[in-house]
């Protein structure tokens, strides 16, 4: 199986190295994160937010018709699967404010995680030149096979400062506090949500980068690669 897959926390730079890793390779590079949030995209456009957050919750089935209606799909263009709804290329779309709030419930759903993972494991299984794939549960249940599983982290202030400087906005002590905050809570829902928890595999390689450029962890991941993809 040549898929290499990269798991971690919100703002580990886990998307950012997948890419460059798989650049490196020659491979194509699976953001699971996009196909979520272009579903949760879907149900706010199609549902609305307060339907779509009635009381008895995300009308599940209502989500998994429209994404098969509509579609919601993986497109490989060029070397990376970008995400469409209805035709058209939602990669810009789904990294709005609106989106980032609701798409920790969405992929909460069981349902909703299985119909992503068949998704991910169609366009992996049509593309056997190699996929980097990075997400939360890739290494322990989408691709628990892979030969290669990093499991990529960074302190909390570390990945807040990252995604504030990604933001353009000042490093000051309370946006840093905030950050920090919403990074804790985004991990505790990941790691306690009952299907698919965020974790790293038994068998993954434990990559701390906060002292690490960009460059110096894609290096670490490209040279296990080597070793674990000979030839």
């Amino acid at each position: 199986m040549r898929v290499i897959a990269i798991d971690g926390p919100a703002a580990s730079g886990k998307s950012s190295t997948a890419a460059l890793v798989a650049e490196r390779l020659g491979w194509a590079h699976l953001d699971s994160g996009a196909l979520y949030r272009a579903l949760t995209l879907a149900a706010l456009d199609r549902l609305g937010a307060v339907a779509a957050r009635a009381v008895e919750g995300w009308p599940v089935q209502r989500i998994l018709a429209l994404a098969d209606e509509l579609p919601v799909r993986l497109v490989l263009a060029g070397a990376e699967f970008r995400p469409e709804v209805a035709g058209v290329d939602v990669d810009e779309a789904i990294r709005s404010p609106r989106v980032t709030a609701n798409v920790s419930a969405v992929a909460a759903l069981p349902a909703v995680r299985a119909w992503v993972n068949a998704r991910q494991r169609e366009a992996v299984e049509a593309h056997t030149d190699g996929v980097v794939v990075d997400g939360r549960d890739i290494g322990t249940v989408v691709f628990p096979a892979s030969p290669l599983k990093v499991f990529l982290t960074a302190t909390p202030e570390e990945r807040a400062r990252r995604r504030l400087s990604q933001r353009g906005q000042p490093l000051d002590d309370a946006l840093m506090a905030r950050e920090s905050a919403e990074l804790a809570a985004r991990d505790h829902a990941d790691a306690t949500r009952p299907v698919g928890p965020l974790k790293a595999a038994t068998d993954a390689v434990v990559l701390d980068s906060t002292r690490l450029s960009l460059v110096e962890q894609v290096d670490q991941v490209v040279a296990l690669a080597h070793q674990r993809f000979p030839g």
